[in-house]
């Protein structure tokens, strides 16, 4: 990927949403964390996926079997899979996760955000404390057969008919029509 796609992707990375998922974990996780959501300290702290591994475990426990604590890369990576795996069963939304490399390789800090965003969501939903606007509450309704029957005789205004529309007098190009 070029630096002027990546610097564009990035672009649209907010401090303040980063700062507001890195209070978050640190709510969650009990870690001493910085906070300050600048790109550079949003990335050091989660790049090697333990903090992501541990934030998933403290919501829900025993998620993540074994948190590699490696620096090479293949078995952060793997540390980045696991939390992505967790965040997908606990609820967030395929849309709204994140690549591996979008964060290992510093591609799309963003999407990061938008996932943990996401899964800040769901933090109600086990007990513990949540982020951003609360997600809407089902309204699965029930109707009866009569109900069923009288929607299907209503016609919907697309359907509609033009009875009385009086198009006479209208000008379709040059040409008027009586």
């Amino acid at each position: 990927m070029s630096f002027s796609c990546c610097f564009q992707i990035n672009s649209k990375y907010s401090e303040e949403l980063a700062q507001e998922c890195l209070e978050w974990i640190r709510e969650i996780t009990g870690e001493n964390i910085d906070v300050s959501g600048n790109m550079d300290n949003f990335y050091e702290i989660l790049k090697d996926g333990t903090l992501l591994c541990k934030l998933v475990n403290d919501l829900k426990p025993d998620s993540v079997k074994k948190i590699n604590h490696s620096i090479m890369a293949f078995k952060c990576m793997e540390n980045i899979n696991c939390f992505l795996d967790v965040a997908k069963q606990m609820g967030v939304p395929a849309q709204e996760t994140f690549q591996t490399v979008d964060l290992w390789e510093r591609q799309n800090l963003n999407s990061v955000v938008i996932c943990l965003q996401s899964l800040g969501r769901k933090g109600a939903n086990y007990g513990k404390p949540s982020i951003g606007p609360k997600e809407a509450d089902k309204n699965v309704r029930h109707f009866t057969e009569e109900q069923l029957k009288a929607g299907q005789t209503v016609i919907s205004l697309q359907y509609g008919s033009n009875k009385g529309a009086n198009q006479s007098g209208i000008n379709f190009g040059n040409t008027r029509h009586m």
